[in-house]
């Protein structure tokens, strides 16, 4: 794994917000807005484009911990704004805050945690 980055760096991610995107259950659209999962979705891939310049060949990420604070909703057609900033890095564990915006608007806070592993511990753990 490369160490290049510090605490306070920063990547960000853009999606526009589709219908499959909104809260739904069973097949039932509860609201048309961007649903919490994926938010969720987002938040974890907005903190692995750090894992994606720093694993070696033989490593991947694994997510170890996601929160969200929903705050407002963000609309079917939407672009939020992603971003995710490393809080700490502790031997092969990420910490990463992040935020999610339309425009200067608060949609989601939160965090996520990712732990970088060898491909071949994880295939073993994943075949049990």
């Amino acid at each position: 794994m490369k160490a290049i980055f510090k605490p306070g760096d920063k990547k960000s991610y853009s999606k526009t917000v589709e219908v499959a995107d909104q809260a739904a259950f069973q097949g039932e659209v509860v609201h048309a807005v961007c649903s919490t999962f994926a938010l969720a979705r987002d938040f974890e891939w907005s903190s692995r484009l750090f894992f994606i310049d720093m694993k070696d060949e033989d490593e991947e990420g694994v997510g170890t911990f996601l929160t969200i604070e929903h705050k407002s909703p963000a609309f079917i057609g939407e672009r939020i704004d992603f971003t995710a900033t490393v809080v700490k890095l502790t031997g092969h564990e990420l910490t990463c805050s992040i935020e999610a915006r339309v425009g200067t608007r608060l949609v989601a806070q939160g965090a996520t945690g990712q732990k970088m592993l060898k491909k071949e511990w994880l295939k073993k753990v994943f075949e049990k």
